[in-house]
């Protein structure tokens, strides 16, 4: 890899980390809090989990984006998967404060399915320009699906 890849990688893991940083600031799951004090699923995860899982979610992501980013700005299919990217990171985001800042499951339930339906459309989009790219979006599909039957079985007990 050229030390112009090297950059870019950089740049691209830290975009999306940066995303889970800021969703994070909306994230209070402590005692007494209000996830705390919600009904959960008995399938609902530890607390614990969520971090690390995110992280390398955010990580894999992050590898995809650099994939399809370092195909050069200059080709059309690169800007538009980039920008799907982006909105779909965007979209990550939101569900973190309409979930956890405003406390509101049933919101927060609608906005993930435009997430999952934005991160469909991101590997699509990756796909037409580096099939490992979308593959590496594979996990965090998957674990949004899980999020939302998640999200949505909160929504249902509370």
């Amino acid at each position: 890899m050229k030390k112009k890849d090297y950059l870019l990688l950089i740049l691209s893991v830290a975009i999306s980390l940066a995303a889970g940083f800021i969703g994070s600031l909306f994230t209070i799951t402590g005692p007494g809090t209000w996830y705390d004090l919600i009904n959960k699923p008995a399938f609902n995860p530890p607390n614990w989990i969520f971090a690390p899982v995110w992280t390398v979610l955010y990580i894999l992501m992050g590898l995809a984006l650099f994939l399809v980013w370092r195909q050069g700005w200059q080709k059309l299919e690169v800007r538009k998967s980039v920008k799907m990217f982006i909105l779909q990171l965007g979209f990550n985001v939101i569900w973190s404060y309409f979930f956890f800042g405003l406390n509101e499951p049933h919101l927060a339930f609608l906005e993930i399915i435009a997430l999952w339906l934005a991160i469909a459309a991101t590997m699509i989009a990756f796909y037409r320009v580096d099939k490992r790219a979308s593959w590496l979006l594979l996990p965090y599909l998957a674990w949004v699906s899980f999020a939302a039957f998640l999200n949505y079985s909160i929504w249902q007990l509370n």
